[in-house]
Order: structure tokens, then sequence, then C-alpha cells
């Protein structure tokens, strides 16, 4: 795929949805942290559900840390893999509190050194809290990525590499949030929505799911 072509992509994208938005609910730094390490292994709307609870209550570093381990279970119990979600979440806070005066860092090395933060939601925090150029490739990206053609690669970082070096600049910003979202809702894993598909002409997937295919 060349670069016209990334670039029509991208622009088709942007006409569609011109201010993209993840769709976990927060309202600061802190509680897209903490959402985003929900997140792992389960949906967005899960996630909002126990974030709507626990956030009123609980919402900064010393106020999960009062909660408890045991108090933080109780509100994201619903949620995947709790229990050791609530543990990293704590040791988070903890860290946030003692090194970082209670603020969520803005930085990949000091994201990355907290508890249950890998360079996935590091990169969300960095690109969606702070504004900064990151790609936080996740399963609809990867997918997306090698079967469009726009960035091919056999692991999760090849595609994330290769995306930060072959979108756009103009798109940069915004492309992870375009592809999640062209992930979940069109380029389906199993069955992708391919007769809906604004970008189906520049598509370079060899088996495209559509209704009525020329020879």
């Amino acid at each position: 795929m060349n670069k016209a072509k990334r670039t029509e992509i991208f622009e088709r994208l942007r006409d569609a949805n011109p201010n993209p938005q993840t769709e976990l609910r927060y309202d600061s730094a802190f509680e897209l942290l903490i959402a985003v390490i929900l997140s792992a292994q389960a949906t967005d709307v899960g996630v909002n559900k126990a974030t709507a609870k626990l956030f009123p209550v609980a919402n900064t570093p010393q106020a999960i840390l009062d909660l408890g381990e045991d108090g933080l279970k109780d509100y994201i119990k619903t949620i995947g893999l709790y229990n050791s979600k609530a543990t990293n979440i704590m040791k988070t806070c903890r860290a946030l509190v003692d090194e970082h005066d209670g603020e969520v860092p803005d930085t990949r090395q000091a994201l990355e050194a907290l508890p249950g933060v890998g360079r996935k939601t590091a990169n969300v925090v960095l690109n969606t809290a702070f504004g900064k150029p990151a790609m936080a490739v996740d399963t609809h990206i990867f997918r997306v990525s090698n079967r469009t053609g726009i960035a091919p690669g056999k692991t999760v970082r090849a595609v994330e590499d290769r995306l930060m070096r072959l979108v756009p600049k103009e798109f940069l910003l915004d492309a992870h949030h375009w592809l999640i979202l062209h992930g979940r809702y069109t380029c389906k894993a199993r069955k992708p929505l391919c007769d809906d598909c604004r970008i189906v002409d520049l598509c370079e997937y060899r088996h495209k799911n559509l209704s009525e295919q020329t020879t």
C-alpha cells in the first residue's frame, strides 16, 4: 500500500468521524488510567458500568487506597480478572501517591513502571489523556492493519512501529481511535461488513465479504 492510498483511507475515516473518542468514560487522566487497566480482556461497556459506580466514590489514587483492596473489588467484581486487576490498581495508586504526588505521569517510562501498566495501556494514556502521538495496538488495530494492508506485521509491536512510521503525520494523533472503531464496528473479525465499509475500494484484503462480487 502506498502513501496516497493510506492518506485517502484516513481522510475518509476523518470525514466520517472528525473528533474520534475512546468509548471508555473518564473525566481525568487518572480515571482513564484505571479504566484502561480494567479494560484488559474486558469490554468497554462492562468497564463503564463498573466505573460509573466506582468513580463517584473514589476517583483519585488516595481515595482508592482509602477504599482498600477488598472495597475496590466490590466495585469491579463484574469485570474479568478483577482480583489481579485490583491488586495492580492498589499498587499503582500507592506508586502514584508516593512517587508522583498523586498525579499520572506523562512519560512512557514512568507509566510503564506502574504495576499493571504495559506498553498498550501507556500508549492509550499518552495519546488520549495527554494528546501525544502513540499507537495502542489492540486486537482490532492489529486485525485492521494487517487485513487492509495499512501496516501489516506479524507482532503487535511490529504493527505499532509500522503505523507510527507510515500513517501520515496529520492523522497520527487520532489514527488509533479511527482504527479501533473501524475494527469494532465494520472490519469485524469473523464477518467484516465490507458492503458497509467506506474504505472497501482502498482495502487490499483478498477475501472481501461482499454481497455481489464481480469476477
